[in-house]
């Protein structure tokens, strides 16, 4: 169990959400995009959406960043502790 890296393991973690993350947001403007092209939006709403979009993953990509550099440094005296 010494050989477990913590910060290491967590940072994999981190990494795979960042990953599903971007598949989301790509995914979400494909969709944006074909709802452009079937006329359900106008170019103007699609671009008002893909930009929001862009925004609120900017900001949880933001958030997951601090709440991982925390997690990881709160991990690192328990680390040193075993």
């Amino acid at each position: 169990m010494a050989d477990f890296d913590f910060g290491d393991g967590l940072r994999k973690v981190f990494l795979a959400g960042v990953g599903a993350l971007a598949t989301t947001v790509e995914k979400s403007q494909e969709i944006v995009d074909d709802l452009v092209k079937k006329g359900e939006l106008t170019v103007e709403q699609g671009k008002a959406l893909n930009a929001e979009l862009k925004h609120k993953v900017a900001e949880v990509k933001e958030a997951s960043d601090a709440k991982a550099a925390e997690e990881v440094k709160e991990a690192k005296p328990e680390a040193k502790a075993e």
